[in-house]
């Protein structure tokens, strides 16, 4: 096993004896079974809530709190390779913590770092915040590989003070090898000129901006978990009634990812008149597998450059929609619903939306104006929605696995609009289900009416019209219930 030693001392000077030794952990969860490190504890002196300050760990004793008979001292001698940058960072910054941890047979086994104010007894610092969220990500991190060597040091001083960029430096120095290679070095490159007084307000502005937003992202790897398809099945039947050869088929193209536990190489299009779900089926995809979701509507994307983002040139540059989707989803796994795909080849000269969206698709990697970096999208699922695929380009059809969703029979509208629609809305407002009912040839009539309607958006609608009425007969006329017939209905909707 390899032991790390952050060697800074002089030709001369007596080489350092390491005291510890790292362990290599994928844990998302930190328990004193899975430490973050562990202390010699022999003298038996580290207690729960041992406050203290972690020393350089160049030295041997490496975490000196206050003993029985003054200050006291213990040896690191494990830690999880994952840390070993941030508990670097928290000696070299003279951070006063606080640990909790366990006794063990190894030794005082610390699951819990906190930062707690100077002379403010167990009060937390109010940067504890940062901490806590740089041990989060590092824990969302898988361990980094063995072979990698050590940074290069960081260039000393920060001429800017502003405490963003220094957040953004100690992030680097303490967490900067979860991130992946090109990001990293990209990260560096924009650090060097957020700090630099030899370039413009302008461009340290934009590249703090750009460093704010890539530093906030989790940028986790490629593999998924399995699905569980019974539990997949439900979420489906949850939003969508019938059309069991549709939830078949989506299932079928996700399952996949129970061999491979990488996302299937095509993503999903749904293609099928107004109001027939294909949004809810999307959403649901999301929910089967655990992934935030971010909408695009092509509809209203007229310019390429409203995807790619503008070139920082430009004093009111910002990014694209797309790099504002990673954004607010906080991470680099995402489900990308694309609504309306087949508005996408429309553009004002400038270029076409649809030729951007082919890079995003072929999880090749997408680089955004902007940011002006390569962000990767083999995390990305896309779920794609169209009413008309003749309108869709041939490239474009290439990248996913098309689902046809038909509309629905007037049984199966029948169905939707007695158990579903009207009970939902019933539900709603706080009516009771036996307040307000359809004698069978009224829901002939409601069926009848919607007859050369596609999906079900207009059946909810008639729903609401009914129920609300219901609700004004009962309230204003005082009668106990309504039931609509065949008269009834056509009168109030037709």
């Amino acid at each position: 096993m390899p032991v790390f030693d952050f060697n800074n001392t002089p030709e001369n000077a007596k080489e350092p004896e390491c005291t510890y030794e790292v362990f290599y952990s994928s844990v998302s969860q930190t328990s004193p079974e899975h430490p973050i490190l562990i202390l010699d504890n022999h003298a038996g002196q580290l207690k729960h809530h041992t406050s203290g300050m972690f020393t350089n760990p160049i030295r041997k004793t490496a975490f000196e709190f206050k003993g029985t008979d003054g200050t006291a001292s213990a040896d690191i001698v494990k830690i999880d390779a994952r840390f070993v940058s941030l508990l670097k960072w928290l000696g070299e910054s003279h951070i006063n913590v606080r640990l909790s941890g366990a006794d063990t047979e190894e030794g005082y086994a610390v699951y819990k770092i906190r930062e707690i104010a100077f002379g403010g007894a167990g009060k937390l610092s109010a940067e504890d915040g940062f901490l806590q969220f740089m041990i989060e990500r590092l824990l969302s991190s898988d361990a980094p590989s063995e072979d990698i060597p050590d940074e290069e040091e960081e260039e000393s001083g920060d001429s800017m003070k502003l405490t963003s960029i220094q957040s953004i430096t100690d992030f680097m120095n303490c967490a900067g090898r979860t991130l992946p290679d090109n990001i990293r070095l990209w990260a560096r490159r924009n650090l060097a000129v957020a700090r630099s007084q030899e370039v413009s307000a302008e461009e340290r502005r934009h590249a703090q901006r750009a460093l704010s937003i890539m530093m906030n992202i989790q940028w986790k790897g490629n593999y998924f978990p399995s699905v569980d398809p019974d539990e997949a099945k439900r979420i489906l039947d949850e939003e969508l009634y019938g059309m069991e050869r549709v939830k078949q088929r989506i299932i079928e193209t996700i399952i996949q990812i129970n061999r491979t536990h990488t996302l299937p190489a095509y993503g999903l299009l749904l293609i099928g008149p107004a109001g027939t779900g294909k949004s809810q089926i999307a959403y649901a995809v999301a929910r089967i597998l655990k992934l935030p979701w971010t909408t695009l509507d092509m509809s209203s994307i007229n310019d390429p450059e409203q995807l790619t983002g503008s070139s920082r040139i430009y004093a009111n540059a910002k990014p694209g929609i797309i790099m504002d989707a990673f954004s607010m989803a906080g991470e680099s796994n995402l489900v990308f619903i694309i609504n309306e795909l087949d508005k996408a080849a429309s553009g004002k000269g400038n270029g076409n939306p649809a030729d951007v969206l082919l890079t995003l698709l072929d999880n090749l990697g997408f680089t955004d104006n902007y940011i002006e970096c390569m962000i990767p999208t083999v995390g990305v699922y896309p779920i794609a929605t169209a009413n008309d695929k003749e309108q869709i380009s041939a490239p474009l059809m290439s990248r996913f696995a098309v689902i046809e969703i038909p509309d629905y029979t007037p049984e199966e509208k029948k169905v939707i609009f007695s158990r579903y629609a009207l009970p939902k809305v019933l539900r709603r407002i706080g009516m009771r289900e036996d307040e307000c009912t359809l004698t069978p040839d009224g829901l002939e009539a409601v069926i009848d009416l919607h007859r050369n309607t596609s999906g079900i958006r207009d059946l909810e609608q008639a729903a609401e019209h009914i129920a609300a009425n219901a609700l004004y007969q009962i309230e204003v006329n005082h009668v106990e219930q309504v039931r609509f017939d065949s008269a009834m209905v056509k009168e109030l909707l037709g």
